[in-house]
């Protein structure tokens, strides 16, 4: 799937936009949120256009599996994978979607609680 001109991520994910990156490479870029809900705040998402995890396919999986490792290696080198950290992604506007391209939040540097919602 390509890149959708109106997309914020796709975008970002581009360099049309800018933002301070963590990391990136052709298939994915990890970036700080610019509104943090924790002390570490990173949004990994894929240079592909995946509106949300409902279009994963046989294709694209190994691909989200790629970005969870990119996820632990982010945590690994902010300093928060001793004391833990949570991944979570939004899939739809029920869950609080609110940018309609696959992302991951890493979230980490404070306790998490549970229910988280």
């Amino acid at each position: 799937m390509a890149a959708d001109p109106n997309c914020l991520f796709c975008k970002i994910a581009v360099g049309e936009i800018p933002a301070k990156l963590a990391f990136q490479n052709d298939e994915m870029v990890a970036f700080h949120d610019i509104n943090p809900a924790a002390p570490t705040h990173i949004l990994i998402i894929p240079r592909e256009h995946i509106v949300n995890t409902s279009e994963i396919n046989d294709q694209n999986a190994p691909l989200l599996g790629r970005m969870i490792q990119t996820a632990a290696q982010l945590a690994r080198e902010q300093g928060i994978e001793s004391d833990g950290y949570r991944l979570v992604t939004n899939s739809g506007a029920n869950a609080g979607q609110s940018v309609w391209h696959l992302h991951l939040h890493l979230l980490g540097g404070r306790k998490m609680t549970w229910p988280p919602g």
